[in-house]
């Protein structure tokens, strides 16, 4: 595979996964590191720990406590203050575990910009969707909003490993999707007040 092609296919798929990151922070490092550990994908230097069973250990544990604290209503949110910022660091780890052979100022810009962005986008229109459905169902749809983030983080997830450019765009997709959704729940809590 030629250099340019690798970098699009690393960039599609650290976006992707990224992006999955903003849903449930520690699915798509599991996903990852298990992806690493049977040898389906080779991280880029720096990033073989993903691959290694402590490692995947601690994220499994991770990734179930998450999955757990986001179906109890209002601890979600409460959640999404230590969320956000976490959301960004792993979106900007993941991508920056897919690029290879890149000068390290350019991995880590890039990994900033396009990977903690894509997480942090996606985490904050989740946690609006959230906030949105905590305001008006008084947190009783919470749980069917988390499992519907938990199965897009997974979906997400799988197709960025499997197939990365297809993941880039759900990723984007997903994006403008919440944006809207997001936007149209704020504009019909506005109009009740």
């Amino acid at each position: 595979m030629g250099h340019d092609v690798e970098l699009i296919v690393g960039i599609a798929l650290g976006l992707g996964l990224a992006a999955a990151a903003g849903f449930r922070i520690f699915v798509p490092l599991l996903l990852v590191g298990l992806a690493a550990h049977s040898g389906h994908i080779h991280p880029a230097d720096g990033f073989a720990w993903l691959a290694t069973k402590p490692a995947i250990i601690m994220l499994a544990v991770a990734t179930f406590l998450e999955i757990i604290a986001y179906h109890v209503p209002w601890l979600d949110n409460l959640l999404d203050v230590v969320a956000t910022p976490a959301a960004f660091i792993a979106g900007t780890v993941l991508m920056a575990s897919s690029l290879f052979e890149l000068d390290p100022l350019l991995r880590w810009s890039l990994a900033l910009i396009a990977g903690g962005g894509a997480a942090g986008l996606l985490h904050g229109a989740a946690a609006g969707t959230r906030l949105v459905s905590s305001a008006t169902t008084g947190g009783l749809a919470n749980p069917a909003v988390a499992t519907t983030e938990t199965a897009a983080a997974f979906a997400l997830s799988a197709v960025a490993l499997l197939l990365p450019l297809l993941g880039a765009l759900l990723a984007i997709a997903m994006a403008v999707f919440l944006g809207r959704k997001l936007a149209r729940g704020g504009r019909s809590l506005w109009r009740r007040r």
